[in-house]
């Protein structure tokens, strides 16, 4: 008999999609310019100064088409600009727009609320642990040994 308990990469992907979810419908709700959730998790792992298409794909773990496409997305909707990478004449940085930091701002405070609903579904105690668990640091995973 096989089991119908869900690993715990399902539960986590769960949860992102959770809070993901939420975001993207109270963007929507207040107007905000419409995105897709890879559009979401780029505008998530970018850095102030700007990060390179490469770097965002490695972080996003997608591939730089993937990158690319949510890349030009965000740029026709004026969140996002390509401008020269002081450290390399070949490389480009992908960095927010004057907007962009805007809607970037205002989905963390939209985060924020959901998590406050999140304590006020499952406890303040649950939420403040998942936390502390998830800030831990893990290390890398355990590779098997070749036999």
């Amino acid at each position: 008999m096989q089991s119908t308990r869900r690993n715990l990469p399902q539960l986590l992907g769960d949860a992102r999609r959770w809070f993901e979810e939420g975001l993207l419908a109270a963007l929507e709700a207040e107007g905000a310019t419409p995105v897709s959730p890879t559009q979401a998790q780029l505008f998530a792992v970018l850095d102030e100064q700007g990060t390179t298409v490469s770097e965002l794909a490695r972080r996003m773990g997608v591939t730089r088409q993937t990158v690319h496409q949510a890349v030009h997305g965000l740029i026709a909707a004026h969140l996002l600009e390509q401008v020269p990478d002081p450290a390399s004449a070949r490389q480009r940085l992908i960095r927010r727009t004057g907007e962009g930091r805007r809607a970037h701002r205002r989905a963390g405070l939209i985060l924020e609320r959901l998590e406050e609903r999140l304590a006020e579904r499952i406890g303040r105690e649950a939420v403040d642990a998942l936390r502390a668990t998830l800030e831990e640091p893990w290390g890398p995973p355990h590779s098997p040994s070749p036999e």
